[in-house]
């Protein structure tokens, strides 16, 4: 599939599974969630739309003010297909994703689990970017693009010797004070390796992050709470790693919790 629009066309024509008009999203619901880590000056703000479907969770976080609360009330319950045609952006990403979840579970895809530590956010965080990191097969220096930038994988970059190229639509600076665009094209363009948020499905950047990544054969390692199975679905067809950690996320836990992590077929 060329981007997510076609995968949506399958979805809906029922070719990736039982047709979405014969299920029902039996829950959507709405968390709002901040977080400042020890020893960092950010605040992260995060907004999620979540989708449940049979025995998976469908998730697609947003920007502030993007998606209202109320959309709830009528969504849950609703025919899966009519959140796939007609809802909002996020929650369409949250709708698919938990059909995609559903259909193919990430325990039983094939993918390896990584059982991140009980702890404080600061251990758990630093664990799950230390496995996103180690989905780069890069050289000493090689110049590694993050679109969605938090500081604890900056830092996993640079600790197996990567120098980061950063992109986010709201955080300019890190901890460290550099620098860090909002034109994802100062590092798409650049960039040897991209890792990317599944934050960029949510906004409508995926499509550009993956074609652009395609055009310049670059490794794309996508880092995904929002839509982990949507962005499986483009592994080895643009997407070369994925760091799928399906709902619950870890930072809504102190226990061990567990993320998969793929890897196409001579990839990343």
């Amino acid at each position: 599939m060329k981007n997510t629009e076609d995968l949506l066309t399958a979805v809906l024509a029922g070719e990736l599974g039982p047709r979405p008009a014969g299920l029902v999203a039996t829950s959507v619901f709405w968390i709002h969630h901040g977080t400042r880590l020890a020893g960092g000056d950010t605040t992260y703000l995060n907004q999620y739309v979540l989708v449940r479907l049979g025995g998976s969770f469908g998730g697609c976080a947003f920007e502030a003010g993007e998606v209202d609360p109320s959309l709830c009330r009528d969504a849950s319950g609703a025919p899966l297909d009519s959140l796939l045609r007609e809802a909002p952006g996020p929650l369409k990403i949250a709708a698919l994703d938990a059909y995609l979840s559903e259909a193919r579970p990430h325990r039983e895809a094939g993918a390896e689990p990584v059982v991140l530590p009980a702890g404080t956010p600061e251990v758990r965080a630093r664990a799950r970017d230390a496995a996103i990191a180690g989905l780069l097969d890069t050289g000493p220096g090689a110049r590694v693009g993050l679109i969605g930038v938090v500081n604890p994988l900056v830092a996993a970059i640079r600790e197996r010797g990567g120098t980061p190229l950063l992109c986010d639509f709201n955080l300019r600076t890190t901890q460290w004070g550099d620098r860090v665009t909002d034109d994802m094209h100062e590092v798409l363009d650049t960039a040897e390796a991209v890792i990317a948020t599944g934050m960029t499905l949510s906004n409508g950047t995926f499509d550009t992050v993956l074609a652009r990544c395609r055009e310049r054969d670059v490794p794309l390692v996508v880092y995904a709470q929002t839509g982990s199975a949507v962005a499986r679905a483009f592994l080895g067809a643009g997407v070369t790693a994925l760091s799928a950690e399906p709902f619950p996320f870890s930072q809504f836990s102190a226990e061990p919790t567990t993320l998969y992590r793929y890897r196409a077929a001579g990839g990343a």
